[in-house]
């Protein structure tokens, strides 16, 4: 279980390096639904493209990198973390992706100037050729969720959201690996009640719920490259086990739409992974009571969804 207090001593760490993304305030009658206050906090708008980067820095700003430089495994938005802490920090770094990266991510990962690897078809897969590739090369290997640098970066999301929307009632989160769930819950302890928002196709953390510990679990659907590594990390179970309310499902459409309901209310664009907390609001699947205080991590926002040519 890691601790607040060394939260608060990562956040000084990479505050210097990655941005202190906005919350706004916008009107839950835009969005379908009742509650007394809606915020979004967008670390869409994160250094490469969602709130990865808080954990890339941290094990980049932290521990000894050798000659080999760095490896990571990823959907993709991870990938892209490393590769521009890396290319901040001038080290080499690898990346491996499922084939189900998004295009965006893969060209963000070289664009970076990290080395390119498409090992499978899902995360498991990327994540065994990189554990081969730390016993070949004695590169250090970055962990997407299930190390406690990861842990501590993506928890620095809670501390700067608590300081910039007070007095919140519930928080919702799109849960992957769930490196940035735990890492929130471990800040804030229970003083808000945390929701985590998983898609039907990856009940990721769902399963790992119901059955007491971490299992495998599917890994599909629209949000594949960010919200489905078949199991939550060692790691995060326990965390997530005291200190998340509970956990919703939403459908692919649901994510579709809430897509598009931030485009079309706000002029945001946002993944389908980073659209999922707030699917859970704009589909019905959490209601919040006419009172409650809300508010939704947009997470990521790496994505051609927009043609800007039309």
């Amino acid at each position: 279980m890691i601790a607040a207090e060394e939260i608060r001593t990562t956040y000084g760490i990479i505050a210097p390096h990655v941005r202190r993304t906005p919350v706004i305030e916008v009107d839950p009658a835009d969005f379908g639904f009742k509650a007394a206050h809606l915020a979004l906090k967008l670390e869409s708008l994160q250094h490469a493209g969602s709130f990865k980067a808080r954990g890339a820095f941290n094990h980049l700003l932290t521990r000894q990198v050798p000659p080999a430089g760095v490896v990571a495994a990823s959907g993709g938005n991870h990938g892209c973390a490393v590769a521009f802490a890396s290319m901040k920090r001038s080290v080499p770094a690898r990346i491996f992706v499922p084939s189900v990266a998004s295009p965006a991510k893969m060209n963000n990962i070289r664009d970076y100037g990290a080395e390119l690897i498409v090992a499978g078809d899902r995360y498991a897969d990327a994540l065994s050729a990189s554990e081969a590739w730390v016993v070949q090369s004695g590169a250090m290997p970055v962990h997407a969720f299930d190390q406690v640098e990861t842990l501590l970066g993506q928890g620095t999301v809670g501390l700067e959201l608590e300081q910039q929307a007070q007095r919140l009632d519930t928080l919702l989160v799109s849960v992957g690996g769930g490196g940035l769930i735990a890492g929130i819950a471990a800040w804030y302890r229970g003083r808000v009640r945390i929701i985590g928002v998983e898609p039907e196709k990856a009940p990721t953390l769902t399963r790992a719920l119901e059955a007491g510990h971490p299992v495998d679990a599917e890994a599909g659907g629209i949000a594949a490259d960010s919200l489905a590594p078949r199991r939550v990390g060692e790691l995060v179970f326990p965390i997530a086990q005291r200190y998340i309310a509970a956990t919703v499902l939403v459908t692919d459409e649901a994510i579709r739409q809430a897509q598009q309901r931030l485009w079309s209310t706000l002029r945001f664009v946002a993944e389908p992974g980073g659209a999922a907390a707030l699917a859970a609001l704009t589909s019905g699947r959490y209601v919040p009571q006419s009172n409650e205080r809300v508010a939704v991590l947009i997470c990521g926002g790496n994505t051609v969804a927009v043609d800007f040519d039309r």
